[in-house]
């Protein structure tokens, strides 16, 4: 099996790739779904609106983050994970139902944009740490960009999809059908062989262990320039929602056709990335600078597109700069950290994914709403330029990075990576059992 898949060869893998893939789809189709309603039937186009969902969604991994990473390190991932996708798939099928029964109500989906992001908040922190759980950690790198693949696959699928339901049959269907999605990740869970897991080591519970997360990171400079970066685009330029739905809507006078599509085509670029991350066995600083300089250069051309086709072809490149980033982060702070630690390492890296939403989204609308949306992609092309910009002052600071003229070529010079995997000690002396 080519490298690119070698992650594919370990059973577990294999099966939960599969019920994940279904499952993502069906998340996909219900984020269109979710924000084409407030759009376009409980508002009259306010993106101000769809922020205040995308805030109520995306707060809670913020405000529960201690909790949330404490218990991807200290619970069996396995068991919380039947948890949380069982409610959440619980949550989908409520919101269908009020919709099918034509009683839903804006505050309605308010509601359960915020329960559900409650139960993410636990999920994400614990489904990306079970990965390691999965593999060997020399294929760490590998699984996490294949999951990644999968996820964008979904995402360029899903909301294709949820055009045509929408279209077809209404969002209502839609919420119901992604509610039995949640039955194939429950059910590859299930399936799932106990004796060829690798389990994390669980540390001991200490009374220093909520906050020890944050020790650790303190130590860490790479890990720190890493969460700057997140934040910056997480807050002004992942808010892809509002960017795409109102570009269609109010730019280019489109449908809910239109609208997946132009999301399909921003997830084509994704998993070209997530795929192109699966080769790289340990991605650094220097691809997350490039990765963010591309993003921020490809927002900005997408900004001023002038038809809704070549709009597209440029959200293929902001997709595939995007994706570049946020694996390369995922892969270096899961691999750079100690197995003990990951889960409150990763639970703060989606807190702040996350919890810039809460503060960007509902700035991001005002702004569309205020001054347009092709304005609103221009800040958010500034913050990947500025993201490149807090890698590249890393790079000076902690690797010697300088530019030197040699046999009459420019190269770039850097110092060795300053810590390897296993370096920081546990944050407050922290044990394993």
């Amino acid at each position: 099996m080519p490298s690119t898949f070698s992650s594919l060869r370990t059973r577990n893998f294999r099966i939960w790739s599969l019920g994940a893939l279904v499952s993502n789809i069906g998340t996909w189709m219900q984020r269109i779904g979710q924000d084409w309603l407030v759009l376009t039937v409980l508002t009259d186009h306010s993106a101000t609106a769809v922020g205040t969902v995308m805030a109520l969604q995306f707060g809670p991994p913020l405000l529960l983050l201690p909790l949330t990473g404490y218990a991807a390190d200290h619970f069996d991932r396995r068991k919380l994970l039947l948890w949380t996708q069982g409610a959440a798939g619980l949550l989908a099928l409520g919101l269908g139902l009020v919709t099918l029964l034509g009683v839903v109500q804006l505050w309605q989906v308010y509601g359960f944009a915020l329960l559900l992001g409650c139960v993410t908040a636990f999920d994400a922190p614990a489904r990306q740490a079970f990965v390691s759980d999965l593999v060997e950690d020399d294929q760490l790198a590998n699984a996490v960009a294949l999951n990644s693949t999968s996820f964008n696959a979904a995402r360029m699928v899903g909301p294709a999809v949820a055009g045509a339901l929408i279209a077809a049959v209404g969002e209502g269907w839609l919420f119901v059908i992604n509610a039995g999605s949640y039955a194939a990740v429950l059910v590859s869970i299930w399936c799932l062989r106990a004796s060829e897991l690798h389990p994390h080591e669980r540390p001991e519970r200490t009374p220093g262990s909520l906050m020890a997360g944050f020790r650790y990171v303190g130590q860490r400079p790479d890990l720190m320039a890493v969460l700057v970066m997140l934040a910056l685009m997480g807050t002004f330029g992942f808010n892809f929602a509002i960017f795409i739905s109102t570009m269609s809507v109010t730019v280019f006078d489109g449908d809910a056709r239109q609208f997946g599509i132009l999301t399909s085509a921003m997830a084509l670029g994704t998993m070209g990335g997530a795929l192109l991350s699966a080769h790289r066995p340990m991605p650094g600083m220097v691809l997350m600078a490039a990765s963010a300089a591309a993003f921020g250069i490809a927002t900005a051309l997408a900004a001023v597109m002038p038809s809704p086709w070549l709009f597209a072809a440029m959200l293929v490149l902001v997709g595939l700069g995007a994706l570049t980033f946020m694996t390369g982060s995922n892969s270096m702070m899961q691999l750079t950290t100690e197995r003990a630690m990951r889960g409150r390492v990763l639970a703060l890296r989606i807190a702040v994914v996350m919890g810039g939403t809460p503060l960007g989204a509902p700035l991001i609308g005002w702004i569309v709403d205020r001054f347009g949306a092709r304005v609103a992609m221009a800040v958010g092309a500034l913050s990947g330029l500025a993201a490149a910009g807090v890698a590249i002052a890393y790079l000076v600071r902690h690797r010697a990075l300088h530019v030197r003229r040699r046999h009459g070529r420019w190269r770039v010079h850097l110092r060795p990576v300053p810590i390897e995997a296993g370096e920081v000690r546990l944050a407050a002396g922290e044990r394993v059992k």
